[in-house]
């Protein structure tokens, strides 16, 4: 079977990295510090969209410096003890060889530890993952990588990654660039392919290098000699518009044709466009009257989408589309244009930045309430306040809660507005599982295992027996009065060792 062509012409090196000179000059930098020991920045961060290059620039990092590498992506299992085994471990071994020998660097070479789609280790398949994360940062002995497509989403979880590391951005290579590159390959392959076909290809691709790749392959094995026509059936899977070009021919060119066509290219539902509409029509209406207009447009359409979900009569699709498009155009009245950017919805920004949070903190009121005897909506309505405020309070209710819910450092930190890494969220971990054994899992006071603390009374608590002669020599050397001292003396009453959540 033939090699796939993205693997085949990946760029062996940095100076093959099309589109992103300066990212590729950063990473060279930052890789010449491991040379002169371990430096400030451990660990680098490569940004942006999927198919620009950003894996292949990593691998091309290891090829020029001499480097092994080992990558965990997104197939792999990359929960915290996984994380540890592989990426810390060797790190503290200081690198290791591909049979999994540990050597030393003299020895060995340094390896590359890629985490590849680091944005996506959220969730109960890669729980613990981020702790294991920020003590890579931190602590590593060799060069790290994270490779995210959105850097927010792994940023807010943990501060270490905004402070410990050293964030690069790749961009969209140009139509140009892409355009080049695919013309190499043609040369490399033997393959006729024309150049307004390769041009197409190009334009199709959308900065997606790897899109474009796959796209050229496809075409030499299905046509052998490619023609302009042949690459036009692309143009269905890859050219979609998006929600800009369709504000843009609703606000600004007013033109209905264009903009009925641009809506049936769009790949999104009609309540999504409604809500772009609706974001944008407060800065593109230069009038009031426009506004007034165009919002009964707008409310219209709702009316007929409303329909559709509560009858399942599709017909009314062609109507709120219509509303959306010709009239809106037809409400605005005003011939000034505003040349402003658009506005995404912020109600689809509110929703995406919280879904993370509102699965966790779903999952954290189910735990909660498993030691509780409530459902999670009991919790989460009724009693996520008490708690909220009794873990920010009472350092051992936060231990307890730990310990008896097993929470995960996220959940905690959630709970208490803190930082899965913070000082606090860290205490409580260790006092809850204190290292030494005869430490007190909730204060960090250690225990004496006495008769008062497991229960017994002083007069009822088991004794060893002693042999005859030493009881004997006891008796004679213990005084009368200290004996009716201690009779006189009442016995304490025995101490409470467990905690429970309703002791609070």
């Amino acid at each position: 079977m033939a090699e796939d062509w993205t693997e085949k012409y990946r760029p062996r090196s940095l100076r093959d990295v099309v589109g992103n000179p300066s990212a590729a000059a950063a990473m060279r930098q930052w890789a010449e510090q491991w040379d002169r020991g371990v430096p400030e920045k451990r660990a680098l961060v490569l940004m942006g969209t999927p198919g620009i290059g950003k894996t292949s620039s990593a691998e091309a990092l290891a090829n020029d410096m001499g480097w092994g590498i080992v990558e965990m992506n997104a197939s792999d299992q990359r929960t915290g003890d996984a994380i540890r085994n592989v990426a810390l471990r060797a790190s503290y071994f200081n690198t290791f060889d591909d049979e999994g020998n540990f050597m030393s660097v003299k020895d060995g070479g340094r390896k590359l530890v890629v985490l590849d789609e680091a944005d996506s280790l959220f969730g109960n398949a890669d729980r613990g993952a981020m702790p294991a994360i920020n003590e890579l940062i931190k602590s590593a002995r060799q060069p790290v990588i994270l490779i995210v497509n959105d850097f927010y989403e792994l940023s807010r979880k943990s501060s270490a990654v905004k402070t410990d590391t050293l964030q690069i951005s790749f961009r969209k290579p140009t139509v140009s660039a892409v355009q080049a590159v695919l013309t190499r390959i043609c040369e490399a392959e033997g393959a006729e392919v024309d150049p307004a076909a390769v041009s197409r290809i190009a334009e199709n691709a959308n900065g997606d290098m790897r899109a474009a790749i796959r796209d050229l392959e496809s075409l030499v094995y299905g046509y052998g000699s490619v023609t302009g026509d042949d690459a036009s059936v692309l143009t269905g899977r890859v050219v979609r518009k998006d929600m800009y070009a369709l504000m843009d021919a609703i606000f600004r060119k007013k033109d209905p044709q264009l903009a009925f066509r641009t809506y049936n290219e769009v790949d999104e539902d009609p309540g999504t466009v409604a809500l772009w509409i609706e974001e944008n029509i407060p800065y593109e209406c230069r009038s009031t009257g426009d506004l007034v207009r165009c919002c009964e447009r707008l409310s219209r359409a709702d009316v007929y989408l409303g329909r559709i979900s509560k009858r399942m009569n599709y017909g009314f699709m062609s109507y709120a589309r219509d509303m959306m498009t010709e009239g809106i155009i037809e409400a605005i009245h005003s011939k000034k244009t505003v040349y402003d950017r658009f506005r995404f919805p912020q109600y689809l920004v509110k929703m995406s930045r919280s879904k993370s949070s509102r699965t966790l903190r779903r999952s954290l009121c189910q735990k909660i309430g498993s030691i509780t005897h409530s459902s999670w909506s009991r919790v989460q309505n009724d009693c996520y306040e008490f708690y909220r405020t009794a873990a920010i309070s009472d350092r051992d209710f936060r231990a307890m809660l730990v310990r008896e819910a097993k929470l995960e450092p996220e959940e905690l930190g959630f709970l208490i507005d803190q930082k899965m890494d913070s000082k606090t969220v860290r205490q409580a971990f260790e006092d809850a599982f204190p290292k030494d054994e005869g430490e007190s899992k909730t204060s960090g006071r250690k225990k004496i295992q006495t008769a008062e603390t497991i229960g017994f009374p002083p007069s009822a608590a088991p004794k060893a027996e002693k042999p005859a002669s030493v009881q004997a020599e006891t008796q004679t050397e213990a005084s009368a009065p200290a004996a009716e001292e201690r009779k006189a003396e009442p016995p304490p009453a025995p101490k409470k060792t467990q905690r429970s959540l309703f002791d609070f």
